[in-house]
């Protein structure tokens, strides 16, 4: 029996598979399409999945394929100068491709030996809790059958695993709808450059930018919401809604790839069915303004690894694989939230106008730019792990240590930490799941720290008692 059956190859599924094998879970991933589509919806990743590829030593990999950026706010299109003194190592973006993501985590996952399976589409999947039996039997279309004792979807916004999970999917449809696609441009480029920011003194859905040889991104308004969302667009529709919009269709020719995409913003009910769960698109959809979508469901993998790992293995303690849910759900509504208030920034009428001119003034103030800012890149996250310290749920920084290492270097396998500038304590009995560094890093404001897998802070303090209460809830009971 497979451990862990991961449905969908895009940057959610393929960060969970990478995240289960560092713990030697049994993976397979299966994948509906039979290679990559190419197409790039998302555009980079935000400063706290940065983080993330740090903490698992893939950062060195995207920053050879990518450029950073800094632009503070990134909410509503309203783009403000980077706030100063974000406590983070990376104050900075990633402008990646996604299909440059999803090639470094495929190769990241199959590296450590995650089976990838592609042109498996999943038609149906019936659960067991008895005994031995226990687990997730799938049906492909082709017939095949297996068998898993977990299953996650992480199959889109249309997930068939969420569906045939009975996990219902509340929310609103699509008031709006908009084209995106990558194609040439015959058009001189200065003068698309100043039609653009023409348009977009007053519509900030349109956008027709350069990407590579030659090829641009066209963002163009549809004329209202199509019946059918699953075909897309032809370069006709391009065509027409860019002399609508612009006054001209730039010359668009040879398109790469051609989508749409809606303001539809919905959430499962519930990340967690019996053995089945779900992350990033299946569990939450949202307009990508703002660029959280990748980014959200990354980080829905980096929480969920671990715990469905330590689940699997039979040695998570209880209720620790329910946290997913418990610490994942809020921040997928938050999410949904501020993309509403996104999208109601971007309108054209009198209203959103004014609005968004309030909105521009108020994130000219420091501290409103560095709440935005903190919020669209995740860096103020904050899970409910208990009362105490102030540190208690945060993400931990990329510290320096006292003998120059990097705290994230430390935390490349996927283990818990505890950070000891006092060279008192100890994790005996847990040792084989939770590192142990004495270091006197000035960094480091608090004699002890006891960092999850993930990097969010679970104890802090001094009291080798307190410690050894805290260890069992969330690395299970300790080795005999």
């Amino acid at each position: 029996m497979i451990d862990v059956i991961v449905v969908g190859a895009g940057p959610t599924g393929l960060m969970l598979a990478a995240e289960l094998r560092l713990h030697d879970v049994h993976v397979v991933v299966l994948e509906r399409l039979t290679g990559p589509t190419g197409e790039s919806r998302g555009q980079g990743l935000h400063a706290r999945s940065v983080e993330v590829m740090d903490q698992r030593g893939l950062l060195e990999r995207f920053l050879a394929v990518s450029e950073k950026f800094q632009v503070g706010g990134l909410f509503g299109g309203i783009a403000t100068a980077w706030p100063e003194g974000l406590d983070t190592a990376h104050p900075y973006g990633l402008a990646t491709p996604q299909p440059v993501t999803e090639r470094l985590l495929e190769e990241r996952a199959a590296e450590l030996g995650a089976e990838i399976r592609r042109g498996c589409e999943v038609v149906a999947l019936s659960q067991c809790e008895a005994g031995e039996e226990a687990g997730v039997s799938v049906g492909l279309a082709d017939g095949t059958r297996l068998r898993s004792r977990y299953l996650v979807g992480c199959d889109g916004g249309r997930s068939t695993v969420r569906k045939l999970a009975g996990i219902g999917f509340p929310g609103e449809a699509a008031t709006v709808e908009t084209l995106l696609g990558e194609m040439e441009v015959t058009e001189d480029p200065e003068k698309v450059a100043a039609v653009v920011a023409d348009v977009r003194r007053t519509q900030l859905r349109f956008g027709v930018g350069p990407e590579k040889d030659g090829v641009c991104r066209v963002v163009v308004p549809a004329d209202g919401v199509g019946e059918d969302r699953t075909s897309p667009p032809t370069l006709a529709d391009f065509r027409q809604r860019l002399r609508a919009v612009a006054g001209t269709d730039f010359g668009v020719h040879s398109p790469r790839w051609m989508s749409r995409f809606g303001d539809a913003t919905r959430q499962a009910e519930r990340y967690r069915a019996g053995r089945v769960l779900l992350a990033g698109d299946a569990a939450h959809i949202h307009p990508p303004t703002g660029g959280q979508g990748l980014n959200l469901g990354v980080q829905d993998a980096f929480n969920l690894g671990w715990k469905l790992a330590a689940e699997v293995q039979g040695r998570a303690p209880e209720g620790l694989l329910d946290s997913y849910h418990r610490e994942r759900h809020p921040v997928g509504a938050a999410v949904l939230d501020h993309t509403r208030a996104q999208i109601t920034l971007l309108g054209t009428d009198p209203g959103a106008t004014a609005l968004r001119a309030l909105y521009t003034k108020l994130m000219g103030f420091e501290e409103v730019n560095r709440y935005m800012t903190g919020m669209i890149t995740a860096l103020d996250i904050r899970y409910d792990v208990g009362e105490g310290h102030a540190l208690l749920g945060r993400r931990m920084p990329d510290v320096e240590l006292r003998d120059g290492r990097r705290l994230y270097s430390l935390m490349h396998q996927g283990r818990g930490l505890l950070v000891d500038r006092t060279g008192r304590l100890s994790v005996a009995g847990w040792a084989d799941r939770v590192d142990h560094v004495v270091d006197g890093s000035e960094d480091l404001d608090v004699p002890a720290v006891l960092l999850r897998p993930d990097g969010h802070v679970v104890w802090a303090g001094e009291d080798q008692r307190e410690l050894l209460g805290r260890l069992p809830r969330w690395f299970g009971a300790p080795a005999r």
